[in-house]
């Protein structure tokens, strides 16, 4: 038994430095673990999986025990060096996965392989090369000497080092994800998409940037995933109101549909949308209704009221407010002077982005008459025109230009909208449809970026008579806040096209509302009686709020409404008596109390005004609202007033709002059923397929 001084002398010696024979040994049994990799690291489809990389390493140890090489320390630590080289090559040749030879790194969102091989696999593909007698004769060097790693010049992606991460970015989380913190994207994902788009993030006041997380990858695939930077308004739920204290809701109409088009495309990939891109407004008018309208075009819309229980809570009731919009004739349609201002920058080099928006375009050109005309503005780097004014009846030359459009660089947004106003100007059609349709994904980083300066900029331009609709398109970059502001700015539209049927109802469809004007500024203003109504809320239109003393002010812009054109308004109103949510007033019922009230047995009085199109003066239209437009039970209301619930009661679930917390899909999947009604286009089936998707997610159950 060896005794403890035995033990310090053996310690105390001066390890022998490794002769010749040694290193020769250690390094044919590294150059042996290569050659065996290379011959098995492709393992044919059913073969068993190879041994982890511990399993390897115990073999090639237990090996060179047999061998005896470790008979000093000092050779213990030679043999050590290729075994690390051989470790670190193995977890880079192993760290993707592999297809057909090369790695494919999805996008989060859109599904998109990267277009680039990470660089350090490609220098391991490139290493493998490397003639055996050069390898060699390099490893026989670093044997006889210690090497100090080599200061890599390259760099991947612009900064970041060859791992895919900066080197002053934080740890990875332990799922394998890039730790996303407070709505912005890490180091990697941004610049990567920089270097894909020529856009750097860019984050603004009363905006909120959406980052869905992405799924749980497994621990050996540390891959950067691309962050979503889409942004939306962020906006809080309309709170209930005590009719006694406030009687007045005052709001702009909204005719706009881009929500529901992100909402379907959030459920069709498989998750609940994030709650500030659900506005319930414009879910409910997503959707054509067979409201009445008005007799003739002297009238540009008829309002129709109705008073229904609500499904949601036996306490309240809902007063449902239909706008319908003249239809103009097609024979009747004035001549259109159309510019399309088109985004072609590099972020636009998507299938759901330029392609989709030239098919979508190519639709629109087919619908229009011989006689109108379209320009082409395309902006990235900087605005040009691509096409001056031109008749449709040159279709074939209209066609052509859309085809040769091609994406890349930045974003002058700014700058193709002054140069599509100064287009439509030379074209303009007095008394005629002029228009300017904005195409894009998302920022304008080029010009002017902030969103109030470039609604300044489209309503001195509206003032020519030139309107502004927006067409959103894509994921990941689309600056909804943005597409809002400036067609609620230029008198016009805001849609979001996600398909090419949605594209069909929007600009072929839908074409007359769409571009055709028959009033504009339209205000909705209520006044509740106290004396019959305790409370009321109003669903949806939470970014229309008007000021009370804004619905008299014609200087004060509101939403616009097309030919034939379908508006709804929904509010939930508790009548007096039955109980609500806000503790009545110690003092002040006399006034309401004392039968002295006029007209006590109104529920409401709803006022619109509106201008029509060449007008600067606003008309008013007025209905009372009596116990004559009430229904005795939800059933007994009209087809369409139900489906338009049932969407309400959808949006509201989605945004998880306390007034349908205890509704479940079920019942939404049960009214909107039976009030499916006449649906020739399928909008109202495919409704009820996005009730079960939301329903299958289990989101705000």
């Amino acid at each position: 038994m060896v005794s403890d001084n035995e033990l310090r002398k053996l310690r105390d010696i001066a390890a022998p430095a490794p002769d010749a024979e040694a290193k020769a040994l250690a390094f044919e049994a590294a150059m042996r673990a290569y050659d065996m990799e290379e011959k098995t690291h492709i393992a044919a489809q059913g073969s068993a999986s190879g041994l982890r990389l511990t399993e390897r390493a115990q073999r090639l140890w237990s090996e060179i025990m047999q061998k005896k090489l470790i008979a000093t320390p000092a050779i213990a630590g030679l043999i050590a060096l290729p075994i690390a080289g051989y470790a670190t090559f193995y977890m880079l040749a192993e760290q993707p996965s592999q297809v057909g030879g090369e790695e494919k790194i999805t996008e989060t969102l859109a599904d998109k392989p990267a277009m680039m091989k990470p660089l350090v696999l490609q220098e391991a593909d490139k290493q493998k090369k490397v003639d055996a007698d050069t390898g060699n004769r390099d490893a026989a060097e670093a044997l006889a000497a210690p090497a100090s790693p080599p200061k890599s010049e390259s760099t991947v992606a612009g900064g970041l080092s060859q791992n895919g991460l900066s080197p002053n970015a934080p740890e990875p989380a332990p799922s394998g994800e890039f730790a996303l913190s407070g709505g912005a994207s890490t180091a990697a994902p941004a610049v990567n998409d920089a270097a894909r788009t020529g856009r750097m993030p860019r984050a603004a006041a009363g905006s909120k940037l959406m980052v869905q997380q992405p799924a749980a990858a497994p621990a050996d695939q540390m891959l950067p995933q691309e962050a979503n930077r889409d942004r939306v308004e962020d906006f809080k739920t309309n709170p209930v109101h005590a009719a006694l204290e406030d009687p007045v809701s005052t709001f702009s109409i909204d005719v706009d549909t881009a929500s529901y088009s992100f909402v379907r495309r959030s459920l069709k990939e498989g998750f609940i949308p994030q709650a500030d891109t659900v506005r319930v407004e414009e879910m409910i008018n997503y959707f054509p209704y067979d409201w009445k309208g008005p007799d003739s075009a002297s009238t540009p819309f008829n309002s129709t009221v109705s008073i229904m229980p609500t499904p949601w809570n036996e306490r309240t009731k809902l007063m449902h407010v239909a706008i319908k919009g003249f239809e103009v004739k097609p024979v009747e349609q004035p001549k259109a002077n159309l510019v399309f201002l088109i985004d072609v920058s590099g972020s636009m080099n998507e299938q759901d982005k330029l392609p989709l928006l030239q098919s979508a375009f190519r639709l629109l050109v087919n619908r229009l008459k011989p006689d109108d005309t379209v320009s082409i503005v395309t902006y990235a780097g900087d605005a040009g025109t691509v096409l001056m004014p031109t008749k449709v009846s040159e279709k074939d030359k209209i066609l052509a230009a859309i085809d040769r459009l091609q994406p890349g660089g930045s974003t002058a947004g700014e700058a193709g909208i002054r140069e599509a106003y100064k287009l439509a100007q030379q074209s303009f059609v007095k008394d005629g449809v002029n228009r300017v349709m904005l195409a894009t994904d998302g920022d304008f980083n080029v010009g002017q970026t902030d969103d109030d300066d470039l609604k300044r900029l489209i309503e001195k331009e509206r003032r020519t008579g030139v309107f502004l609709s927006v067409f959103g398109f894509g994921r990941g970059n689309l600056n909804d806040q943005m597409m809002q502001a400036i067609a609620q700015n230029g008198n016009g539209t805001a849609a979001y096209i996600d398909t090419l049927a949605e594209a069909e109802k929007v600009l072929v469809e839908d074409a007359s509302s769409t571009l055709l004007t028959i009033a504009k500024d339209v205000k909705i203003q209520v006044e509740f009686n106290p004396n019959k109504v305790s409370e009321y809320r109003l669903i949806g239109y939470e970014t229309r709020a008007l000021n009370r003393e804004d619905f008299n002010n014609d200087r004060v812009d509101a939403g616009d409404i097309g030919s034939g054109h379908s508006v709804t308004a929904i509010y939930e109103i508790t009548p007096k008596g039955s109980g609500g949510q806000i503790d009545p007033l110690r003092y002040g019922q006399a006034s309401v109390n004392n039968g002295g009230v006029a007209n006590a047995d109104e529920y409401a009085f709803v006022k619109i005004r509106y201008k029509l199109p060449d007008e600067d003066t606003s008309k008013l239209i007025t209905t009372p609202v009596t116990a004559a437009n009430e229904v005795s039970s939800f059933d007994q209301a009209g087809t369409d007033q139900r489906f338009s619930v049932a969407v309400a009661a959808f949006g509201q679930k989605l945004r998880d709002e306390d007034a349908t917390a205890k509704f479940g899909y079920d019942k939404i999947m049960e009214i909107a059923t039976a009030a499916r009604g006449a649906d020739p286009f399928g909008y109202r089936s495919e409704f009820l397929s996005l009730v079960r998707l939301a329903s299958a997610l289990g989101g705000n159950r």
